[in-house]
């Protein structure tokens, strides 16, 4: 899942220190004994703090300001987590596991995830005909190989050796320049139009009919032979993937500068006020943040024009 601007990677001691009560009785609670010594809640709470406690309180403030106004569903979290399983298959727990994130603290990343996509797009519009624009992009998917070399003759030499017979894979083990065709053969696997691909690759593919090699098609990346092995239709309709699609196209549009403003106002409206002295300054980036008008456009046209005129004098 793609992370908004201030979202922090949440190991699970980050969620361990929100957890830790200020109850003064629960700060000398022994949560471990040994022949060598105790540690009681307090010593977690010290040692968490001083390693990890400006970035874990600026966490929590974030999440405190932002469901005061924000609601995120559980059907919704479990929807992204399906959706992030799916994504990742197999992988999935390693994925969660190498980040230091157990299914239930990676649930909280993308309750807190979402509770920031929402405030990001919350004054972002999109049109009824950009959304139909991007379900007709998606609509379609084709499954694809490919060889990428640096040059059209060695294009026109790889696809020739194609059809005299040679296997594919191998063909595109032999010649193609990226390093992953050494594992996939030159595989890519199903994508639509909307895939982050090199445009004239993704025109240059969806011509294509089934199971026919195309001629050297020049991207920035080099000279391509695809080949288009499948098609096929998705399943879901436009009012299926209408909200999702709405979603992707705002959180596409949204400046994402501005969520650090939104967030630094919700701060100071709150009016924190920090007992902790160690913790003191933890909030200051966002509280600064606040009292910095952001540029209008006026601003920045001045801006513009000041660099024009100064460019135009250097000349």
């Amino acid at each position: 899942m793609k992370k908004t601007v201030l979202t922090f990677t949440l190991a699970a001691s980050v969620l361990a220190l929100g957890a830790c009560s200020n109850d003064s009785a629960a700060d000398n609670e022994v949560i471990a004994t040994s022949k060598v010594g105790d540690i009681t809640q307090n010593d977690l709470y010290e040692e968490m703090k001083a390693s990890i406690g400006d970035q874990a309180f600026q966490l929590l403030m974030i999440e405190k300001v932002l469901s005061s106004k924000y609601k995120v569903t559980e059907d919704e979290v479990n929807a992204q987590l399906e959706a992030d399983k799916k994504q990742y298959g197999d992988s999935f727990e390693s994925m969660i596991a190498q980040q230091g994130y157990t299914e239930s603290s990676y649930k909280k990343y993308l309750e807190l995830n979402l509770m920031q996509e929402k405030a990001l797009v919350e004054d972002v519009d999109v049109t009824e005909e950009e959304v139909k624009a991007e379900y007709e992009n998606i609509k379609n998917e084709i499954k694809a190989r490919h060889i990428v070399v640096e040059d059209e003759e060695t294009a026109k030499k790889a696809k020739a050796e194609i059809e005299s017979g040679k296997d594919f894979a191998e063909v595109a083990k032999e010649y193609s320049i990226e390093q992953a065709a050494q594992t996939t053969g030159g595989d890519l696997g199903w994508f639509n139009k909307s895939t982050n691909m090199d445009e004239k690759f993704l025109e240059g593919a969806f011509a294509l009919e089934k199971n026919v090699l195309s001629d050297p098609i020049q991207s920035s990346f080099g000279y391509h032979i695809i080949e288009v092995t499948d098609k096929r239709e998705i399943k879901e309709s436009y009012e299926d993937k209408k909200a999702e699609l709405e979603k992707q196209l705002k959180l596409e549009k949204a400046d994402t500068s501005t969520l650090l403003t939104k967030v630094a106002k919700m701060m100071k409206d709150a009016d924190i006020k920090i007992k902790d002295e160690d913790l003191k300054t933890a909030l200051d980036e966002f509280l600064n943040a606040a009292d910095t008008p952001a540029p209008t456009e006026t601003d920045a046209d001045k801006t513009t024009e000041d660099a024009d005129s100064s460019t135009e004098e250097n000349k």
